[in-house]
């Protein structure tokens, strides 16, 4: 299961391209490889971390817990990404909570070796920061999103950016295959709400579904959803 780091094709997807191969070595010697089951958690919201995971394989959800009890997703992850830089570069415990969606291969690298790398190689830290800087406008358009445009409207933007990112399998069906719960989640309504849509959409003709997964049969038609 375990792979040299400068040998991994992972990398391209994320900061660690900017590395040099001395410390892409360093790094391979130190990490540790695991499996993590769908449904597992990774680390939850409030933990200290020790280092940073990158995704090998799988996705995962990012999610904070909201006064109400409720999980807000804010984020799917794939593979390539980055966890954790954040909550090390700030010193700080992590802001939420990583569940992986399907099984999952992650590689823990410690704190200390990206530490060291952030402070001895500009070409990593711009990239870093470079990554910071677009979550961070993900952020402000997911604000955005929510104050002003209905759910109508955030749950086709949900499907479509699904659609695009994750990919459909053989049959046409979306890669990711989310409960009624992660989509009124996703989208910040309740359940019931989430479910109703979807059921307008199945009726438009928009999408159809078996069980939990949904397949898109018309991209235009969510695009114009107002």
């Amino acid at each position: 299961m375990s792979s040299k780091c400068e040998q991994c094709i992972i990398r391209q997807f994320n900061s660690l391209k900017a590395l040099t191969k001395d410390e892409l070595v360093r790094i391979s010697g130190c990490k540790t490889s695991k499996i993590i089951k769908k449904g597992e958690t990774i680390f939850e919201e409030g933990e200290t971390l020790n280092g940073v995971y990158c995704v090998k394989d799988g996705i995962c959800k990012l999610s904070k817990l909201s006064a109400n009890g409720k999980d807000q997703i804010v984020k799917l992850v794939v593979k390539g990404d980055l966890l954790g830089q954040r909550s090390i570069i700030g010193e700080e415990t992590v802001n939420l909570s990583a569940v992986a969606l399907n099984n999952m291969e992650v590689c823990f690298i410690p704190k200390a070796e990206i530490i060291g790398s952030l402070k001895n190689n500009p070409g990593f830290s711009m990239d870093v920061l470079k990554q910071m800087a677009h979550d961070l406008k993900e952020s402000d358009n997911v604000i955005v999103n929510m104050a002003q445009k209905s759910v109508k409207q955030r749950l086709a933007e949900s499907l479509l950016y699904i659609h695009k990112n994750f990919g459909i399998n053989d049959e046409g069906i979306l890669n990711i295959v989310l409960s009624r719960e992660d989509y009124a989640s996703i989208v910040g309504t309740a359940t019931e709400s989430a479910i109703r849509v979807l059921s307008q959409f199945k009726k438009e003709g928009l999408i159809s579904t078996s069980g939990k997964q949904i397949k898109i049969e018309n991209l235009d038609g969510l695009m114009r959803i107002e």
